[in-house]
């Protein structure tokens, strides 16, 4: 196992590194593009990504790379162990001068995350998860939703479905990543994607809200598993554990549509 505390002040670092280019309310110190249609990054993104590699990568070798930020190679299939990465998950916030990006750092092996380290500087967060040990932030054991019932579940969102109205709206981060630490330390109870999303974009978090107590799927309930040929999985759910089989059940349909089966 790497130094875990020399991994942590690297994701410090990478998350200090960000906020000399964030400006609160405005576009950032640094240029801006479009990588594809909907995708925006920044130069911090990758000045992100190139350090924690440096970083990272001195702390031990024979450790595969999987990040956002740099190109995908073959090579990672052939390593026990991994770094998934998102140098800034949650750019769109990044860019407009929101509160919530993080850094996004967890180690797998085999096929599951065994260490995570998130950093969001703006609201001076630190989350850190060992498999088998609990996750804390800032230093503060968390324990994540016990919520038993469906209806009146909270769920980071800007709006709800018509058929999800019976659910409750509270504040949603640009990061995926932030708003499943929010049902890690009990301030939601789901969060609910039905897309296709990236490893990199839930590996920390899928760590850091199981050891919370949460339940972390797909968005059909399947286990999520890591370091595939192809990173990616259907939608996810992160949950209370009393409420999984309930978003299961209320998403399948929905599921079904959009993967055509």
């Amino acid at each position: 196992m790497p130094d875990r505390d020399a991994a942590i002040i690297a994701v410090r670092e990478a998350g200090d590194l960000a906020l000399a280019a964030w400006r609160e309310g405005a576009a950032p110190a640094t240029g801006v593009w479009e990588k594809s249609k909907g995708h925006p990054v920044s130069e911090t993104d990758l000045a992100v990504d190139a350090l924690l590699k440096q970083r990272l990568g001195d702390l031990a070798p024979n450790i595969g790379w999987l990040s956002e930020e740099t190109v995908d190679h073959p090579d990672r299939l052939s390593m026990s162990r991994q770094w998934l990465v998102d140098p800034i998950d949650g750019t769109r916030d990044f860019i407009r001068g929101r509160s919530g990006w993080c850094v996004s750092v967890a180690l797998v092996e085999g096929s599951e995350a065994v260490f995570a380290a998130m950093y969001a500087p703006v609201t001076k967060q630190l989350w850190v998860a060992h498999k088998g040990e609990g996750t804390t932030c800032n230093g503060k054991r968390l324990f994540a939703s016990s919520r038993e019932e469906f209806v009146g579940a909270r769920v980071p969102t800007d709006a709800l479905p018509k058929a999800d109205r019976d659910l409750e709206m509270v504040h949603k981060p640009n990061s995926i990543a932030m708003r499943m630490t929010m049902v890690a330390c009990d301030r939601a109870d789901l969060v609910a994607t039905l897309r296709w999303g990236h490893e990199w974009d839930i590996a920390a978090a899928h760590l850091i809200a199981e050891e919370a107590g949460a339940v972390v799927t797909s968005a059909t309930g399947e286990p999520i598993r890591y370091n595939k040929r192809e990173p990616m999985d259907f939608g996810l759910i992160c949950c209370a554990p009393g409420i999984h089989g309930a978003a299961v059940e209320r998403l399948q349909d929905r599921a079904r549509a959009i993967l055509g089966g």
